[in-house]
């Protein structure tokens, strides 16, 4: 169809406008060929006519449809013009955050001015080895592209990367040079990728500035080559740089700065190592601080200082060289400080003794007065003779300023050379990547020389990438066979020669400065006559005789003539440079020592170059002369031509640098600003290239999926390509607007967006039809509900009114029944109520008669009761004071007796330590010390029982006195009373006449009071219970909050325990997965020794001498001892072929390794020989120890349990006495005579504390007594035993054998040896025996501070009450029991745990002693212990009863290895034997090594089998099922050595047979460690093996294809060729996934793998599946739609319902997919309103903000009925999520692995009933 037709009403277009360069319009009617004015309406509802140009007609520009605003590929869009790439950049940038945009094969990168956190690790993992296109448009996919296109053509490749100013390219290089850094590491130990990064700081630093337009702008061009070796992994680098603006040293503009490394050293010129320099603020320079603005905001000049300093030492450059560099560069800031001043009009002077001058002569090592003179003169030659001539200040000032502008120069070049040769390596360079980071196109008011070079420059590498963008065009057509031609584009090649070619600018420009008196001027008038007529580029300013106009492909730029000739030949005064070459500083000597051979002042490296570098030519002196003289346009033409030259040989990739505003502000986009980069850095040239062909290009099953829609049924046909083509005719009149290429219909520009008018106009139609047929069901839906609501008012309002009816005549009849029983009821209560009247008359009459009976009654009972209790307690006093007198006569007379008695004690107390002295009569004193002790208790019990009968039949007696003196005492009160008895009844009789009218009269007042009291007692009651109620509904109110409070309360600490529990299962996993990190880290490097060993044996063309095993059982002792002497042979093969390979191979690793692990192995012998030497003198010591300690331990066991029984007895006669004692205190309670302070009580208390005093002493002395007749006894028995032992025997022997004085000698020394040693263990005995006398006087006092304590308490409870002192005494009785079971308890843990003790001793002796009658002697190892001991008797066994153990001979091990091991084939083991058979084969075999104690053969066996198995698995590693089947392997031998290891917890399920079967000499502790971490990098491997196999499957099948046809369309897309969605023929679907998951679920069974452990495998399965998914979901744009989220939940639901089928819903692994359906659900709600984002921000707790507002941005409809999210909306949810605490972290950890456990799993299998199949050719194993 023609353009014009697409101008309808309604057709939005963009019109030029002044301020926005662009602004979108929409039209107000159809236009017609034949008008002039288009009516339109702006975005801001203003109408316009806009008048079209009356000779071309042309019409505005078209905008896209919305659906294509916003896609990552410009060329992407159906119209392709200026406004509409703008302003999908400013899309982009403003509202999606996105920085980054393909145009074709440019990367178009725009500045944010903010930290973005795209730059991470995870990023480079995400965009690592994806295809350009599948991803968002990122720096990181154009260095993957590049480096993808360098393994795959094998074709070096070169990344330019271009812009303004502060647009950004600095900052691109870096990132790309990172990832290469990151992605590829380095091939050696030299950490190559680190130096080059490394650079970065010092170039920096010596080759950056801050500007107007940017804070880190770089002021000269360079070019990096990263190389690479044949397996792409960097090993050196090198750098070209080009045009430093050397202007920079000497002048800044305002708000502008110096290189960065002034302003750092006099940042840090406080630290002490730079205070010899002198150097203060940079204020204080005038070379620092013309740009008045010394600081830059958030950077700390200091801290980039010490930056600087950790480059340079990482880059080789030590630190004398750094102080001799910061010494250059602080003379250039006091030579700047340099005054001169005016002598008079042709010559000037610098002031004597100028400070700044001697310093810089100082730091420079040069003489003051040479320097200071040439400063101020120079040196004029003719031919015969020389001048020197004074120079004026203008000129002095000049030349001061050239030198230190030549001396920065010099110093740039010298430390790019050296960072060359740091980053150089001798490795041979298979390829390499360059890194172009050139200014851009710069246009200023005044231009000079620098923006006429810098321009020339991109006139070149404009006309290189215009020539490389058409060639990809025609190579594309080629390809798909479409019929194209000739392109026409703008080439710049007039320009180019214009500048270059003979008689050109450049031209003209030296042959002016070859002229004596050449000058600005008439180099200008040469320009004007020479090019102002001949050539259209070259113009005239009006104004200006000394300035030109060159039309450049971006724009015209207009150059001032002056400084042209003096900056071109950048002179220098060269006797200053003379004095600076006579220089004593090494360094500035050695920067003009090659003044002669300067190839180039911008620092083109003299070293190594590449294949396509130019090596400079040293054959002649007179040439290097020759090259000095040349210009600076001249070498600047020539490195240039280097450049291309090396651009051309390589593959170019191109990256656009936009600045969008010259405020820094952070995305902010300045429309002009923006336009005109994108004129100048050719972006709207490759559009225009595109837009001349076809843009627009679809695969035909695209094409079909987009726009299945405009076709009909029968149009469909089974060949996508014809229907494709018959449909296409029929929409597409104009055959000229397509073509159909081989796999891809290509479109002229502007047919997707016609097409995507008639696929809207269709759905349009289609939602029409919909809404019309849900309308009309929504409204008879509404119809039916009126219809049914009328019915049912009508049936309840009918109902209503009959039941009225029928309560009426209820109501009526009612009113009839209550009046007939309201008039029966008032009848019947005035009947009760008379007869209550006189019920009531006659009870008050009769109750009045008898309460005065009865208070008569009472009246006489209270006076017989006083006359009672008063002649008792005269009685009681009598007796009280007769009683007191008696037992204080009894108190003195015992205690005078016991005085006596004492004393008596005390005599035979001492006569005691005297018979204790002599030692003799000991036993018989004892026992006649015991029986008075038993004598004295009967006493005080007799004394006790004689008190308690004088005081029962005491208190008998007063009992009896005073019933008879109450008899009496009542008969005379009868008589007295019988005798006033008339007298008080006639006085009675007429006072109750009295009180019976007093009564009556009362009785009326009561009543009235009584029936107010009624009322008010009745209005009082409803008021209480007012008031209970409200208490009530209080009492409900505070129950149901404290309820609540409690419940509140209850879930805090569940949630409080729950977030606790899990942090700390979070940092065991931690730890866990910490732990297997550094397993993998270990195995890693284990592996890459090994990788390097192999390739120095093949290098050196050794044959293999044996079987070699891999050092890789580091943690186990036993398994660094086995191949020693492999080891050793290895070691000294590699040294042996040292010679031969030195020369082809950097060996430097290996033989650090290798010297490394000789120390490590010489050191471990050493410290093992040590180690079994000190457990030798130990075992020894230990037996000697041992035997002394039992003779000692049995005297202290003896001792100890006398004590126990000593203690025992007294504690019960303790209770004893306590007990008869609370007996008689209990049955005196009642009589007062037993209370605190009587003489009773005071007698009974001094009784029992002379009792107890006694006690104490009886018992202390036993004590004594007894400990020192078993210590003598004890060494006595002990001295006779040694003499029986020794003496008699030994002897008897020796004097038999002696024959001569040399054996007497020798005896008597021996016996002299034999009595030291006696007295030794005497002198032992006598301190052990003193330590254990004052232990026990330690124990004694404790028991008289117990018994002391005893007694307070005692004496507190009796001046207690009865019933508090029962209960006291009990509450302590209690406690003191309580007490003593404790003592006991640990007593008998003591005693428990020292015959443990014994024991274990008693089986360690018992086994060395059978070990000696056996004659075997043998050094256990360090890793085993003995559990059970080893009984030198024979078992015997039946010969048919097998024990599970496999037999075999020494010899056979290695055959054992290979046919079980190395040579198994999984599948045939996995389908028809038991699971885990290998593990139980090796574990039987192990069993008979334990069995018959051979260590040797345990440890052999072990070792081979880890090492067997880590080559297995090196060598197979990828093949998931031999993986999963050693992993099962492994594990199953780990449980079988925990089965049966012995120890009781892994012995639970075992049975009585497996149980007999436990190992019975070794504890395998630590090769279950071993076998453990085995078992971890094992289930690491596996977890790789799967990763790579599904990875290419997930991205592709979770997200790409659509498991549910139909639902998600396809958009248009750009050059940038991304994976098609459509599920083609060999792509991966959902049930690619699902197939695989089953084979791997399938194999681990099959292989017997753990269910714990198949559901941690399935848990990280789902976990990549996850996190892959997520990161490449928040990496595209395309995928962000309402659809791709249904899509993404079915294939969820997929994955959880293959869980539910396998059974594995609760191991986890559903969890690990919640932030997958997050992200999901977040395409899919609704995002409109703040209700709508809290909704968000409560759902997607598993993603973070991140991820949310990365996703909300991406978010892109695929049809025209979705909406965009509003950037409102995304700030919302931004500040809703401000405050949550989360890792910035943008992508998913793919790389993260579970930390893995290995739960214990026994085996009910019988050893015994295992069969050994003869497929596995183990005929030698014999079943034991």
């Amino acid at each position: 169809m023609a353009a014009s037709e697409l101008y309808t009403k309604y057709a939005r277009v963009w019109i030029p406008d002044p301020e926005e360069v662009w602004k979108s319009a929409e039209l107000l009617k159809d236009y017609k060929a034949a008008d002039s004015v288009l009516h339109l309406q702006l975005e801001d509802g203003k109408d316009l006519e806009y008048k079209l140009d009356p000779k071309t007609k042309n019409l505005p520009h078209l905008r896209n449809p919305d659906i294509l605003v916003g896609e990552n590929d410009l060329t992407a869009l159906s119209y392709l013009h200026e406004p509409a790439v703008l302003h999908n950049l400013k899309v982009r940038f403003i509202d999606s955050k996105l920085i980054y945009t393909y145009c074709g094969i440019v990367l178009v990168a725009i500045n944010p001015y903010e930290t973005l956190p795209i730059y991470g690790a995870d990023i480079i993992n995400a965009y690592s080895g994806q295809n350009m296109g599948d991803m968002d448009p990122h720096i990181f996919a154009v260095a993957e592209e590049a480096y993808k296109q360098m393994a795959r053509d094998e074709r070096n490749q070169s990344i330019i990367v271009s812009g303004e100013s502060g647009a950004g390219k600095t900052v691109s290089a870096k990132y790309a040079m990172r990832y290469f850094a990151t992605v590829s590491g380095s091939a050696s130990e030299a950490n190559v990728e680190e130096k080059v990064l490394a650079s970065n700081p010092i170039m920096e630093a010596i080759g950056n500035a801050k500007t107007t337009r940017n804070d880190n702008s770089s002021r000269f061009g360079k070019y990096i080559e990263i190389g690479f070796d044949k397996r792409y992994h960097i090993i050196g680098a090198n750098m070209r740089t080009y045009l430093l603006e050397k202007s920079r040293v000497v002048f800044q503009a305002d708000d502008e700065r110096n290189y960065h490394i002034f302003y750092q050293l006099c940042a840090a010129s406080r630290f002490p190592e730079l205070k010899a320099l002198k150097l203060g603020s940079a204020n204080d320079f005038h070379y620092t601080k013309q740009g008045r603005n010394p600081a830059i905001d958030g950077v700390d000049d200091a801290k980039e200082m010490s930056t600087t300093r950790q480059a340079f030492t990482l880059l080789g450059i030590n630190e004398s060289y750094q102080m001799g560099l910061f010494q250059v560069l602080a003379a250039i800031l006091h030579l700047g400080n340099v005054e001169v001043k005016d002598r008079d009009a042709d010559s000037s002077i610098i002031p004597p003794n100028n400070g700044h001058l001697l310093t810089f002569c100082e730091l420079m090592g040069v003489t003051y007065q040479d320097m200071s003179h040439w400063l101020c003169h120079k040196k004029l030659k003719t031919t015969s003779e020389t001048y020197i001539k004074p120079v004026p200040k203008l000129q002095a000032i000049n030349a001061r300023d050239a030198l230190a502008k030549h001396i920065y120069a010099k110093l740039f070049n010298w430390i790019v050379d050296h960072v060359n040769k740091a980053l150089h390596t001798t490795v041979k360079q298979h390829s390499f990547i360059g890194v172009l980071d050139i200014y851009g196109f710069e246009t200023f008011e005044i231009n000079s020389f620098e923006q006429f070079c810098i321009n020339y420059a991109n006139e070149k590498l404009q006309q290189q990438f215009n020539m490389h963008v058409f060639k990809l065009e025609q190579e594309e057509y080629m390809k798909e066979q479409i019929p194209w031609t000739l392109i026409d584009f703008y080439d710049n090649q007039p320009c180019i020669n214009l500048i270059e070619a003979k008689m050109g600018v450049l031209d003209l420009l030296d042959e002016e400065c070859k002229m004596p008196k050449g000058s600005d001027d008439s180099w200008a008038q040469k320009l004007y006559n020479t090019h102002l007529k001949t050539c259209a580029l070259f113009e005239k300013p009006r104004m200006s005789n000394k300035a030109f106009i060159i039309q450049h492909f971006a724009d015209k730029v207009e150059y001032q003539c002056e400084g042209f000739l003096e900056k071109n030949k950048d002179t220098v005064n060269e006797e200053q440079i003379r004095v600076l070459k006579a220089s004593k500083f090494d360094l500035l000597v050695e920067l003009f020592q090659d003044e002669e051979k300067a190839t180039s002042p911008t620092g083109a490296p003299t070293g190594k170059r590449t294949v396509l570098s130019v090596k400079p030519d040293k054959s002649r002196q007179g040439q290097a002369s020759k090259e000095h003289k040349k210009t600076v346009g001249l070498q600047f033409r020539n490195s240039l031509q280097l450049l291309m030259e090396t651009l051309n040989a390589t593959t170019p990739h191109y990256v656009r640098c936009i600045k969008p505003n010259d405020y820094k502000h952070a995305f902010t986009f300045d429309p002009k600003r923006a336009v005109q980069q994108l004129r100048a850095c050719g972006v709207l040239e490759t559009i225009r290239i595109s837009a001349a062909g076809f843009p627009s290009r679809w695969t035909y099953q695209e094409f079909f999926s987009r726009y299945r829609v405009l076709m009909k049924q029968k149009d469909v046909l089974p060949d996508k390509k014809l229907t494709c083509k018959n449909v296409l005719e029929k929409l597409v009149q104009d055959p000229d607007k397509y073509q159909f290429g081989k796999t891809k219909i290509f479109f002229r520009a502007g047919q997707v967006a016609y097409l995507e008018k008639l696929r809207a106009d269709k759905l349009r139609a289609a939602c029409i039809r919909i809404q019309k047929t849900i309308r009309c069901w929504l409204a008879r839906k509404k119809y039916l509900r009126m219809k049914g609501a009328a019915v049912t008012v009508q049936r309840y309002v009918r109902g209503h009114q009959a039941r009225c009816l029928a309560k009426f005549l209820r109501r009526t009849r009612a009113a009839v029944v209550v009046q007939k029983f309201q008039r029966m009821h008032v009848q019947r209560s005035r009947y009760r109520r008379m007869q209550a009247a006189a019920l009531a008359v006659q009870c008050i009459l009769r109750a009045y008669m008898a309460r005065q009976r009865y208070k008569a009654l009472v009246r006489e009972h209270r006076a017989v009761i006083i006359q009672k209790t008063v002649r008792g307690w005269l009685a009681r006093q009598w007796y009280k004071r007769t009683l007191a007198a008696v037992v204080r006569l009894q108190c003195c007379v015992r205690r005078m007796r016991a005085r006596r008695e004492l004393k008596k004690l005390k005599i035979e107390a001492r006569s005691v330590e005297h018979f204790k002295k002599l030692n003799i009569g000991m036993e018989n004193k004892i026992m006649q010390l015991q029986r008075r002790v038993d004598e004295q208790n009967k006493e005080n019990r007799l004394i006790s029982e004689r008190l308690m009968g004088l005081e029962s039949s005491h208190a008998a007696e007063g009992e009896r006195l005073r019933a008879e003196l109450s008899r009496l005492r009542s008969a005379e009160d009868d008589a007295k009373s019988n005798a006033n008895r008339v007298t008080t009844l006639l006085e009675e009789l007429a006072r109750l006449r009295k009180e019976l009218e007093t009564t009556r009269s009362e009785k009326k007042v009561i009543e009235d009071w009584a029936e107010t009291y009624r009322d008010e007692m009745e209005q009082m009651v409803a008021e209480l219970k007012e008031q209970n109620g409200l208490l009530k509904s209080e009492k409900d109110d505070l129950n149901r909050l404290i309820q609540e409070q409690n419940l509140q309360m209850t879930e805090k600490m569940c949630k409080a325990i729950q977030e606790e529990t899990q942090q700390l299962e979070t940092d065991l996993n931690e730890e866990r997965s910490r732990y297997q990190n550094l397993l993998t880290e270990h195995l890693r490097l284990e592996e890459r020794y090994d990788d390097l060993k192999e390739e120095i044996t093949l290098s050196m063309a050794v044959p293999k001498p044996g079987h070699r095993r891999t050092d890789s059982t580091h943690s186990s002792n036993e398994s660094e001892y086995t191949y020693n002497s492999e080891l050793a042979e290895s070691e000294e093969g590699s040294r042996g072929g040292e010679d031969v390979t030195r020369g082809n191979l950097d060996m430097s690793l290996f033989l650090k390794l290798q010297k490394r692990v000789t120390e490590l192995e010489q050191e471990k012998q050493s410290l093992q020989n040590e180690l079994d030497r000190r457990e030798e003198q130990f075992q020894r010591a230990r037996a000697r120890d041992d035997e002394q300690h039992k003779k000692a331990r049995s005297a202290e066991l003896e001792y100890e349990s006398l004590k126990r029984q000593e203690l025992e007895s007294e504690n019960k006669k303790l209770k004893h006495d306590l007990g008869e004692m609370r007996q008689s205190l209990s049955g005196s309670a009642g009589a007062t005579s037993a209370a605190p302070g009587s003489p009773a009580y005071k007698v009974l208390l001094d009784q029992l504390n002379a009792s107890c005093e006694e006690l104490e002493v009886r018992k202390e002395e036993v004590l004594i007594l007894r400990s020192q007749l078993v210590s003598q006894k004890e060494a006595m028995q002990h001295k006779d035993e040694k003499q029986t032992m020794t003496e008699p025997v030994l002897y008897v022997e020796d004097v038999q054998k002696m024959r001569d004085a040399g054996e007497i000698t020798q005896a008597y020394i021996s016996l002299k040896d034999t009595n030291r040693l006696l007295e030794t263990q005497l002198q032992a005995q006598r301190r052990s025996h003193e330590n254990e006398v004052e232990v026990l006087r330690g124990e004694l006092q404790s028991i008289k501070e117990e018994n002391n304590r005893q007694q307070q308490l005692l004496a507190q409870n009796l001046q207690l009450p009865p019933e508090a002192r029962i209960e006291a005494s009990l509450q302590h009785e209690i406690t003191r029991l309580t007490n003593e079971n404790l003592d006991l308890m640990e007593q008998l843990e003591k005693q428990d745990r020292t015959v443990r003790k014994l024991k274990k001793q008693l089986k360690v002796f018992a086994k060395k002693i059978g070990e000696l009658e056996g004659g075997q002697v043998e050094n256990v190892s360090p890793g085993q212990t003995v559990d059970e001991p080893i009984r030198p008797v024979n078992i015997p066994r039946r010969e048919k009863d097998f024990q599970g153990m496999l037999e075999y001979k020494k010899e056979d091990e290695l055959k054992l290895v290979k046919n079980l091991i190395l040579e198994l084939k999984p599948r045939g083991v996995a389908v028809n034997l038991i699971p885990g058979l290998p593990a139980y084969i090796l574990f039987m075999c192990l069993r008979h090594a334990d069995y018959v104690n051979d260590d040797q053969k345990v440890r052999t066996l072990l070792t081979s089998t880890i090492n067997s198995i880590k080559k297995v698995l090196k060598k197979r590693g990828d093949d998931f099922e031999t993986v999963s089947f050693w992993l099962s392997n492994t594990c199953r031998f780990l449980h079988c050595l925990k089965q049966y290891s012995g120890d009781e917890q892994f012995m639970k399920f075992n049975t009585t047979k497996q149980n007999d079967h436990c190992l019975s000499n070794f504890d395998l502790a630590e090769y279950r460690q071993v076998l453990s971490d085995l078992a971890i990098q094992i289930y690491q491997q596996l977890i790789k093996c799967m990763e790579n196999i599904l990875q290419p499957m997930i991205v592709s099948g979770m997200l790409e294809h659509e498991t549910i046809q139909g639902v998600s369309g396809v958009k248009p897309t750009g050059l940038r060729k991304r994976t098609s969605s459509i599920a083609d023929e060999g792509t991966y679907t959902l049930d690619s996934i699902l197939r695989q998951l089953n084979s791997f679920h399938s194999i681990m069974c099959q292989h017997g793998t753990d269910p714990e452990l198949i559901k941690q495998v399935v848990k990280q399965q789902f976990y990549i599946i996850g996190a892959v998914t997520l990161n490449n979901l928040l990496l595209r744009k395309d995928m962000c739609s309402w659809s791709k989220g249904m899509q993404i939940r079915y294939n969820v639901s997929q994955l959880e319902e293959w869980l539910r089928d396998k059974n594995l819903m609760n191991c986890g692994a559903k969890e690990t997919l919640e932030p997958l359906i997050q992200a999901a659900q977040l395409l899919q709600v609704k995002k409109k309103t703040d209700e709508d984002a809290e909704a968000i921000c409560s759902m997607c707790n598993a993603l973070s903000t991140a991820q949310i507002v990365k996703v909300l941005n991406l978010y892109t409809p695929v049809n025209e009925f979705e909406e965009r999210v509003a950037v409102t909306f995304i700030r919302t949810i931004q500040s809703r999520l401000r405050d949550r605490m989360e890792s910035p972290q943008l992508l998913m950890d793919t790389k993260m692995i579970y930390p893995v456990t290995f739960p214990f799993n026994p085996s009910s299998l019988a050893l015994e009933t295992i069969q050994i199949p003869g497929s596995l050719n183990l005929t030698f194993l014999t079943r034991v």
